[in-house]
């Protein structure tokens, strides 16, 4: 049960650590929540970039217009 109502989800790991990172949305119970399926979640405080660094901490430039986070990569 989540705060918007009772969702399936799986976790998701690090294939490193082993650490929980986030999950993905199974399967909503509720026809308005039903958008979330298949899609996921990940915590930035739990997760590292490639340097070693965390994303959380990151901020990014004033142009910088949105999108998601693979369109730094």
């Amino acid at each position: 049960m989540m705060m918007t109502g009772l969702h399936t989800v799986s976790d998701i790991f690090c294939v490193g650590c082993g650490s929980i990172v986030g999950w993905k949305y199974e399967a909503a119970h509720e026809k308005s929540q039903r958008y979330k399926e298949g899609k996921f979640i990940l915590e930035r405080f739990k997760v590292s970039g490639p340097d070693g660094s965390h994303y959380w901490g990151v901020t990014h430039d004033a142009h910088h217009g949105g999108g998601s986070d693979t369109d730094d990569l």
